[in-house]
Parts: structure tokens; sequence; C-alpha cells
């Protein structure tokens, strides 16, 4: 068994004309902007998704567009989570699978599936809803995750439940929504919220510093001190296999979250084309090395 998962690092979408002069090139075609982005980044968070439907050309295109090893994260279909009786999400949920996904072959990740911050926890609703998420179809190996976001959720009983299924919850850095660290499944998804677009990097270079360390030790089947110490209820860490990490810096501060994946990947150590040669650093008080 590798003694660490593999950590990856990105962002939300890849279409935000903000990022024109700031992340892209000014008169870099907007066709091309998923093959820049998948050479900067680890992996990228499909949104789109949530919305709307896709077809299973759109989803082949754009794993033909990115580099082996890249990976995207797909979330799921609003018409799934956001209503009154999840156990009648059946429907929404197969036209979403069949919409395509798996088309994204190697390159398909974590399926996200995020609740509104009005939606309570229920017991019997949440397990009828993860009863309804297949573990494979058409051939592939399906990963889920849960976005929730009322402070309901932060509780032994749903934490229990997500257990039964081996669905991790995602851990998210917001104002606002619960932040559960608990360790839950083969895989850690992070939503790192509080960026700020006055910040080059998103987050201060020590914080994306601290996320890299965080990250590594979630890889490594632990959890951050640091993350453990926010919880209202203290993490349990009662399953320390290995996991893969993925992290997107997502909302806060949006025009700074390349910027802010990019030096993460550096701090983090992971290669990627683009982000040795053009991330700030993460490291605080580094020097540049002088020109010769």
């Amino acid at each position: 068994m590798s003694e660490h998962g593999t950590i990856r690092a990105g962002i939300g979408g890849w279409t935000f004309e903000p990022w024109r002069g700031v992340f892209y090139p000014e008169k870099l075609p907007h066709a091309k902007e998923l093959g820049f982005a998948s050479r900067a980044l680890t992996t990228i968070e499909i949104n789109g998704t949530y919305y709307r439907s896709q077809t299973p050309a759109t989803f082949a295109k754009w794993a033909g567009e990115v580099p082996d090893g890249f990976v995207f994260s797909v979330k799921g279909p609003r018409f799934a989570t956001n209503r009154r009786v999840l156990a009648e999400a059946g429907d929404s949920i197969k036209r979403f699978l069949d919409s395509g996904p798996t088309m994204l072959g190697d390159r398909l990740g974590p399926l996200l599936w995020q609740f509104a911050p009005t939606k309570k926890f229920d017991a019997d609703d949440f397990c009828a809803f993860l009863e309804l998420l297949p573990r494979s179809f058409d051939g592939h190996k399906l990963r889920h995750t849960v976005e929730v976001r009322h402070p309901t959720f932060q509780s032994a009983e749903f934490i229990s439940l997500i257990r039964s299924f081996d669905i991790p919850v995602v851990y998210a850095d917001h104002p606002t929504y619960p932040a559960i660290a608990d360790p839950v499944g083969d895989f850690v998804y992070a939503r790192l919220q509080k960026g700020e677009d006055d910040v080059p990097t998103g987050y201060p270079p020590k914080q994306i510093a601290s996320w890299a360390a965080a990250a590594k030790t979630w890889a490594e089947g632990g959890v951050p001190k640091q993350i453990e110490g926010d919880l209202a209820t203290k993490a349990r860490k009662e399953d320390s296999r290995t996991r893969d990490v993925f992290v997107y810096f997502i909302h806060g501060g949006k025009v700074r979250a390349p910027a802010a994946a990019m030096a993460f990947n550096v701090a983090a150590g992971l290669e990627t084309p683009a982000a040795t040669q053009n991330a700030p650093s993460a490291k605080p008080k580094a020097k540049r090395a002088t020109k010769k």
C-alpha cells in the first residue's frame, strides 16, 4: 500500500471573464481555456452540471483536452439535491449519470452532491438519498461526496451514517457553513472559500503553506491539528487509511483562485507544467533567486 494518497488542487470551472489577463493570457482563444487551465492545475470542479445537463459528447471532448493525470470532479444536479424528499431523487440521479460523466474515463474524479444551506439533517431522509448513489456505472467505479451546509449535520449521528456508506463529507473552509473534518471513505474533498481578491494568492502565503501541510496529513490518513482544533465536535480518527485529497479554491477571492491553487501546488511539491513557472510563492518571506 502507498504511504500516502494523491493530492490535487484546482478551481471551480474554467470559464470566468475576470481571469483573462490575470490567469489566462489576454488573447488566448476561449476554446483553449480548458487546455491552458488543465496544464497549470491538477484538477477542476465542473459546476455547470449542477444547473444544466451536458451530453456524452461534451464530456468526451473535455476528457480529450486535458493531459494525462488530470482529474475532474463533477457536481451533481440541483434537481437531485434541492428537494424536500430526498428519496425521490432517483430519476434525477439516473438522468445525470446517463448524461455521460463516465465518458471522462480515467479523468473522472469524485461526484459532488451539494445541498442547500436550508436543508436540515434528517437521518432517514438522508439515508434514503445515500442509498440511491450507485458504486459504479457503465463499468466505471464512482466516488461520491456530499456537501452539507446546515449546522444540524455537525453531529455524531450524521458521521455514523456516512461512515456506513463510506461516503465522505466535504470539508468547507467557509465563514458560515459547518466545518466537518471526520475522515470517511478513501478520499478527502476540501472547498476553501475564504480567499480574497486583494491577496495575490487568494489566501496569504502562510495559510497556503498551512493548507498544503494539512493536505499531506490527510493523504497520510491523519486529521490536521489546526483543523481539528476549529471543530465544534472533535474529529474522530478511527479510520486512518491513506487518502487521495482534492482541494478546490472556490467562491471567495475567485479572481485569485487559480493563483491560490498554483501556489498550493508549489507548496505541496506537486509538479504541473505552469505551476513551477508562473505560481506566486507560497512560502512566507521566501526570496526569489536573482537572475544572472
